[in-house]
């Protein structure tokens, strides 16, 4: 299957399989022992939008707990960043609708989460098509160590993603059932 036939059926499926439940940060939490991470680090996520599983919840604790949390900016067509945001920040909504934040200061996170249309056991992952997260980590990776973490439903899984080279693994894959292995 095509990716684009293989994206369309999986954006259905979660359409109409989305319920508000999440990842919970007790799930989360287990993946950051497992990681052994250094406490000044920083955290990417994402505004959930089009059923997209949240992280939302996540970010806000982290942010409690005084970690650094950042959310991407769309800066040109081709071009994605992660720039710092707090919650007490207020966002604008992209041309793509897609809540953002004010362009301050850039950050490269140490743990970027990872919204996806579907996955597979290996680990690679599907998304909307336009390739922003595929450029981002493959430009980071070269720059620094970066752990990435994919959230999705345990429905998102399929059986094999098409991939190509430009096509990047994630670390780990958590869903609201647990870690894929």
């Amino acid at each position: 299957m095509y990716k684009k036939d293989l994206r369309k059926k999986l954006l259905n499926l979660r359409k109409t399989n989305f319920k508000k439940k999440s990842i919970t940060f007790i799930q989360f939490k287990k993946i950051l022992k497992k990681l052994n991470l250094k406490n000044k680090i920083n955290f990417g996520g994402y505004y959930p939008v089009n059923s997209e599983i949240g992280c939302l919840d996540i970010l806000e604790k982290l942010e409690k707990d005084n970690y650094k949390i950042s959310l991407p900016v769309i800066e040109r067509k081709n071009n994605m960043n992660f720039y710092e945001w707090s919650f007490k920040d207020s966002l604008k909504v992209s041309n793509l609708g897609i809540p953002e934040p004010f362009a301050k200061k850039k950050v490269y996170p140490d743990v970027l989460i990872v919204p996806l249309v579907g996955f597979d056991k290996n680990k690679f992952r599907l998304g909307y098509g336009g390739g922003f997260y595929d450029r981002y980590i493959s430009k980071v990776i070269k720059i620094k160590k970066m752990v990435t973490v994919g959230f999705a439903f345990s429905f998102q899984e399929t059986l094999k993603i098409p991939t190509n080279e430009f096509d990047q693994k994630l670390d780990i894959i958590l869903t609201n059932k647990g870690i894929v292995k």
